[in-house]
């Protein structure tokens, strides 16, 4: 869920669940291709076969089911962190750089690739006297069944864990 929708994309929790979830199909195709045929491009094509596999299910699913406008259910960009792990496994060859370096661009590029995408949603709006951003705003008037409200409240409340700069504590840890 932290992938699907524009208001889940959040600076907490999608910086850090994403790539973690993300990496472990990547990896394992990478340890196949490697052993097996030693080609550099299984995280590439792990990554390129997981996003034609989430556009297939955001398009079939978000759009042809339910009709909610397809660009507020966009999927996370991986295939520039594939292509970081693929290059740091073709430059050392070795398993440990691999899962040290290559493990630690992946959770700290995750942001930054995204975030052209997301700017656009991340701008303020004032409505009714409360501040909210455009993702939230989408949020609150396309209702779904079975939506965490908490994540909005923890957003909102004073919940706030890592304080005020919270991707770069994110990202490190998802690293």
């Amino acid at each position: 869920d932290w992938d699907v929708w524009i208001d889940f994309k959040d600076r907490r929790m999608w910086p850090t669940v994403a790539p973690i979830v993300a990496m472990c199909f990547a990896a394992a195709v990478q340890s196949f291709l490697w052993q097996k045929f030693r080609l550099p491009i299984g995280a590439t094509v792990a990554c390129l076969a997981l996003l034609v596999g989430e556009w297939i299910n955001r398009y079939d699913n978000f759009w042809g089911w339910t009709f909610f406008p397809i660009n507020l259910v966009f999927p996370s960009a991986l295939i520039p962190m594939g292509f970081w792990l693929d290059v740091v496994l073709m430059m050392s060859g070795s398993w440990l750089v691999t899962a040290l370096v290559g493990s630690m661009g992946w959770g700290l590029l995750f942001y930054p690739i995204n975030w052209p995408v997301l700017a656009q949603y991340h701008q303020s709006a004032e409505i009714d006297g409360v501040l909210l951003t455009l993702a939230d705003l989408i949020g609150f008037n396309y209702v779904r069944t079975g939506t965490p409200e908490y994540i909005r409240m923890v957003e909102r409340g004073t919940l706030r864990t890592f304080g005020k700069d919270v991707v770069p504590v994110a990202a490190f840890f998802s690293a």
